[in-house]
């Protein structure tokens, strides 16, 4: 297997009406408890995957920028693989979420305005070695401890009000 390097630069971002267009997702998994379900109703523990951020306290969500050579899911698919080390399957399309970003200003964003498309995606594979593996590190949480641990507002909102209820 080659090895794996996280894309770098803007030449290929996209932006539309001043918003630089972003790609990410909540992973996920189920929580394999090692215990028989008695009961046909009980549903399995979710549980979500976060990174941690290179610059403060709190943990994320992967994401980045969407780049014109691939299509948005794609793009999420492999932030996922480059900050979290994770390839699974998009699952599920949680929302658009906006944001103004202090330190993703450039000349077609000068007020740091994103736009990123959220989506779900169920994990299959946890990777020992990934691009970013010297500066991110993942944890795995359920919702409510993934609700009271997440850095931004709007990511906070994609998991309640995107994630949660997609779930349901």
């Amino acid at each position: 297997m080659s090895d794996l390097v996280a894309r770098t630069g803007r030449l290929q971002q996209r932006y539309e009406a001043g918003y630089r267009l972003l790609a990410g997702c909540i992973p996920y998994k189920y929580r394999d408890s090692g215990e028989e379900i008695d009961d046909i109703n009980t549903e399995p523990t979710v549980e979500v995957l976060m990174i941690n951020s290179n610059s403060g306290p709190g943990l994320l969500f992967p994401k980045g920028g969407w780049e014109t050579d691939e299509t948005v899911e794609e793009a999420a698919a492999r932030e996922a693989l480059e900050e979290a080390g994770v390839r699974g399957d998009i699952m599920g399309f949680l929302g658009k979420y906006e944001f103004k970003s202090k330190t993703l200003r450039d000349e077609f964003s000068p007020e740091g305005l994103c736009r990123a498309s959220v989506f779900a995606l169920l994990v299959k594979e946890e990777l020992d070695c990934w691009p970013e593996k010297s500066t991110r590190h993942r944890t795995w949480l359920t919702l409510p401890d993934a609700i009271k641990n997440c850095r931004h507002a709007w990511m906070r909102e994609a998991l309640v009000e995107g994630f949660s209820k997609w779930k349901q």
